[in-house]
């Protein structure tokens, strides 16, 4: 099914390129145009790559990375009491 009449852009090729890291509805239109001229498709292939088109938003985690330091440690005290 076309996502973008503008450039017959497909949905399948909206996926491939979220596979090969392309993640945002910019992104996607940096590779294949889609978006860039009437817009009316920026909503579909944000809907893609909300669900599932985009293999690193299915990876985030809740948690701010600020509060959880790459080394392990525990969390600065200033966290630790804003968090109270």
């Amino acid at each position: 099914m076309y996502v973008c009449s503008c450039f017959g852009v497909t949905e399948a090729q909206v996926r491939e390129h979220a596979a090969d890291g392309a993640c945002t509805p910019r992104q996607i239109a940096n590779r294949c145009g889609a978006g860039t001229d009437c817009g009316s498709c920026v909503r579909r292939i944000q809907g893609l790559l909300g669900r599932g088109g985009c293999p690193r938003r299915e990876n985030r985690t809740a948690t701010p990375s600020a509060a959880v330091p790459a080394d392990g440690t525990a969390a600065p005290a200033v966290l630790v009491e804003a968090a109270r």
